[in-house]
């Protein structure tokens, strides 16, 4: 059986693989390349589209129940340098 998920941004739901999980780091959105951080983890397909969509929205705070707005930087760098490989 394989895992499915539901991306934060789209809705849509993809399997486990085709997604990257989010975790919530001293205030900031880091990507859980193994996914075996501990924590609330919040799953988004790795395009700039989704990403985009899920932080203007409030999607990854209110999937990983931050209060404020978690610093998306680190993600959003880590998402570039998967894109340009």
């Amino acid at each position: 059986m394989v895992a499915v998920r539901t991306c934060v941004a789209c809705r849509q739901r993809a399997e486990r693989a085709e997604l990257l999980r989010v975790v919530l780091r001293g205030g900031r959105l880091m990507v859980d390349e193994r996914a075996v951080l501990p924590g609330r983890g919040a799953w988004v397909h790795p395009t700039r589209r989704c990403l985009e969509l899920a932080v203007s929205r409030g999607s990854f705070a209110r999937a990983l129940r931050a209060s404020g707005k978690p610093d998306a930087s680190p993600l959003e760098n880590r998402l570039k340098t998967l894109m340009d490989n």
